[in-house]
C-alpha cells in the first residue's frame, strides 16, 4: 500500500484483543438463579448454573454467587473463599445471611468478603431485579479492582520536553536519543530519518519558529 509520508513509511496499529468471558459461576436453580444466566451474557459474563456439592471454584472465575435458598450454601461458599475468587455473594436476607456467615469454616478476613445480601441496594423486588443487582455490584467490584493506584504528580524534573518535526509536524521527545541535528545554532528534532534527509536537503522551506 503506498505511503506518501516523508517519514519513511512508519505505520501505527492498533490491536484489539478479544479475552475470554469471565466465568460466574451460580449456585442453585432458583428464579434469581436462572435471571442471572439470562442478563449474565447481556454483560459479556460466562455464567454457569451449578448445585452446591458439585462447584468447583476456580482463581481464575469472576464471581461465585449462592442463589439456592440454603441448599450446600456453606460448601459452595467456603470453596470459593479458599480458591480466591474475587466475587462471593450470597442471595440470603440480612439475617439469614448473617447466620450463614457465622456458620463458615474460614478466617474472619476471609468470612468478611462475602456480599450478603447480595446485590447494591437498588430496592429490588423482582427476581430479574435482584440480579440486575447482584450484576451490578460485580461489575463495580471487578471496575475498582482494575483501577491504577493514583500515581503522585510528575515534578518538572520528570516532565520530558517535546520538540515538533518541521517536515511531518509530528511531537517527538527533545533528548540526546531522538534523531535530530544542529541548524544556524539551533537544534532540530525528526521522527525518522526520512524526515531529517528531506529537511537537509531544503532546509529554508520548513518553519523552526516554536
Amino acid at each position: 500500500m503506498s505511503n506518501p509520508c516523508l517519514s519513511g513509511g512508519a505505520i501505527e496499529i492498533f490491536l484489539q484483543p478479544r479475552i475470554p468471558a469471565p466465568r460466574v459461576l451460580v449456585v442453585g436453580t432458583t428464579p434469581v438463579a436462572q435471571a442471572l444466566v439470562s442478563l449474565g451474557s447481556g454483560v459479556g459474563m460466562a455464567v454457569e448454573l451449578t448445585d452446591g456439592e458439585s462447584a468447583a471454584p476456580r482463581v481464575d472465575d469472576a464471581a461465585l454467587i449462592v442463589a439456592s435458598h440454603g441448599k450446600a450454601e456453606e460448601a459452595a461458599l467456603e470453596s470459593a473463599l479458599r480458591a480466591g475468587v474475587p466475587y462471593v455473594a450470597l442471595v440470603a436476607s440480612g439475617t439469614r445471611g448473617a447466620a450463614v456467615l457465622e456458620s463458615l469454616d474460614v478466617d474472619p478476613v476471609q468470612r468478611s468478603r462475602v456480599f450478603t445480601p447480595a446485590g447494591l441496594q437498588l430496592g429490588a423486588r423482582t427476581p430479574g431485579e435482584i440480579a440486575l443487582s447482584i450484576l451490578a455490584q460485580l461489575i463495580q467490584e471487578r471496575s475498582t479492582s482494575r483501577r491504577p493506584a493514583t500515581a503522585a504528580p510528575a515534578t518538572a524534573a520528570e516532565v520530558q520536553p517535546t520538540a515538533i518535526d518541521p517536515v511531518c509536524g509530528m511531537s517527538v521527545a527533545a533528548a540526546d536519543s531522538s534523531i535530530h541535528l544542529e541548524h544556524n545554532g539551533v537544534t532540530v528534532y525528526f521522527c525518522s530519518p526520512g524526515c531529517r534527509a528531506a529537511f537537509r536537503k531544503d532546509p529554508e522551506h520548513y518553519d523552526l519558529t516554536p
